[in-house]
């Protein structure tokens, strides 16, 4: 028998940490219900459990500011910290914020529909729910949509396949197994050295090599974090106004303005920082000019060759094919290392493309690689792949799906034409993860929370944006991009990981601190861009 209907105000979708900071925010004034597809809270913490998983940002910064009892009681172990501890804190925060009692778990969101007669959206989840409301806040997450490898003749393959999204729960016993590893993005640049460690042979299948540098993570000094703890509202406030949302130390001389020495000196310096952000910004044009950009790959480029004692390796591992920073920068635990070990190969998928799995592994087109295990870390369909994943119907029966056929469209990243009512958090088009998502996803959280209480207030029922909003915003975004280096690379930012996709730079690169200016002056100058009724 179906689930009779229930009205409330507000949907929340997502128990991630932009999710559960809405549920918190929102709750005591309205009544919500919030829908999480895990069996868990925490989102990119509580599916991302392979081995090496870690946050890139110190765990000081990317950490919630809502409460200050929360700031100074929590203790983090380590300055980057891993997914078991990030996962523990999301727990401790719906616990002791009593969350859970508006949060449905195992219930992804299966479609929405927008009734423009009720002004209402009728929601359906997995489980059968019907809830007809108001407001949806989608807190989907821009990494939350595994993008799974399609060769042909998987059903083949005997052995064991595991995406990194789906780590199983149990340790897995590698000690005789020949792993493959397919991917060489972030992810796998965490969870390689791990599985080289404990297994009888890693062999990484490589299309693109990544620009990655040491993590320098360690425990966490007891003063650096008395530091943080005495000053938090002041630094909170200092990260809203650095481009991307976090302390880091920015630059004030261009790459041509230094000798090649000068130039070394602070190149050593970034490299030795301990924050992986700062070789994009050890010079004021790193992101910017190509050539000082080049400044940075070589210094990289030279780090690789020197850590790598096979040439022809190292060679390979150097990326020669787009600017440093114009994909995600990533950091690591001995990557680099790991190709000196006896039990580590690296397979060149770009100059041999995988072409189908065996009975036994991997066929590319001049190899047949004999695997027990393959670890595909294939990535995501990246920021715009939840929200498309879900039916989602506005008004006159328009899909999202459809609309965003040749690329997301939107107004700040916030609200899509067509569709009233609904609110992204990390939507495309915003800062994302260009930023440091908690405390952005708070700050937007906020924002759309003040957006609702003005429509409340004021007696209107519906607000939406209009078209010509999302160009003017389409404008500022690809204005933005066609600045820097960024529209230089094929990487999830633009959608160029997924087959066919279409679509732009999805990503604001012009800084938080004008993303933040922007928006909050359309909503001041009696909500410019956006229709209310």
């Amino acid at each position: 028998m179906a689930k009779p209907p229930e009205n409330i105000d507000i949907v929340i979708i997502g128990a991630g940490f932009s999710g559960l900071y809405a549920v918190h925010k929102l709750r005591d004034k309205y009544d919500i219900v919030c829908f999480e597809a895990g069996e868990g809270v925490g989102g990119t913490w509580f599916w991302n459990r392979y081995p090496g998983a870690r946050v890139d940002i110190e765990s000081v910064e990317y950490s919630y500011s809502f409460d200050e009892d929360l700031q100074q009681e929590w203790k983090w172990p380590e300055y980057f910290s891993a997914q078991p501890d990030l996962e523990r804190y999301a727990n401790h925060v719906a616990d002791r914020f009593g969350l859970r009692k508006d949060i449905r778990l195992s219930n992804p969101v299966k479609s929405l529909r927008f009734d423009k007669d009720a002004n209402r959206w009728h929601v359906q989840s997995a489980n059968g729910d019907h809830v007809i409301c108001k407001y949806v806040i989608a807190a989907t997450g821009a990494l939350s949509a595994p993008n799974m490898p399609d060769w042909p003749g998987r059903e083949k393959y005997r052995g064991e396949i595991y995406h990194t999204t789906q780590w199983p729960g149990e340790p897995l016993d590698l000690k005789d197994k020949r792993v493959g590893i397919i991917g060489t993005g972030s992810t796998a640049i965490q969870a390689a050295p791990i599985l080289a460690e404990c297994s009888k042979h890693l062999t990484v299948f490589q299309r693109t090599p990544a620009f990655s540098m040491p993590s320098g993570n360690r425990p966490l000094d007891e003063e650096h974090e008395r530091s943080w703890k005495e000053n938090y509202s002041e630094r909170r406030a200092q990260m809203l106004d650095t481009y991307g949302v976090s302390l880091i130390e920015y630059p004030t001389k261009s790459a041509h303005e230094c000798t090649p020495e000068e130039q070394n000196k602070i190149l050593e310096e970034g490299w030795a920082s301990k924050s992986a952000f700062q070789m994009m910004v050890a010079f004021t044009d790193v992101m910017t000019d190509r050539e000082a950009n080049e400044v940075v790959c070589e210094f990289v480029r030279n780090k690789i060759r020197d850590i790598v004692k096979d040439p022809e390796t190292a060679e390979k591992l150097c990326p020669k094919s787009y600017p440093i920073g114009a994909k995600r920068l990533c950091i690591d635990n001995g990557y680099f290392d790991m190709y000196n070990r006896d039990n580590v190969s690296l397979v060149d998928v770009k100059s041999a493309p995988i072409t189908e799995f065996t009975e036994t592994g991997l066929k590319t087109t001049e190899s047949v690689y004999d695997l027990d295990v393959i670890v595909t870390a294939t990535g995501f369909d990246a920021v715009t792949g939840a929200l498309s994943r879900i039916d989602i119907e506005g008004v006159d029966g328009l899909k999202l799906k459809d609309k965003w056929r040749e690329g997301p469209t939107c107004t700040f990243g916030f609200m899509v034409a067509g569709f009233p009512n609904l609110f992204m958090i990390h939507g495309p088009l915003s800062p994302g993860a260009l930023s440091q998502m908690i405390t952005a996803g708070e700050w937007q959280v906020d924002f759309v929370a003040g957006v609702i209480d003005d429509l409340e207030q004021d007696g209107f029922l519906r607000i939406d944006t209009t078209e010509e909003a999302e160009q003017n915003w389409a404008a500022e975004v690809n204005g933005a991009a066609s600045q820097t280096v960024h529209h230089l690379a094929d990487s999830w930012y633009n959608g160029k990981n997924i087959a066919g996709k279409k679509g732009g730079f999805m990503i604001y690169v012009g800084g938080f601190p004008r993303y933040r200016d922007l928006s909050e002056t359309a909503v001041r100058n009696d909500y410019e861009g956006f229709l209310r009724s």
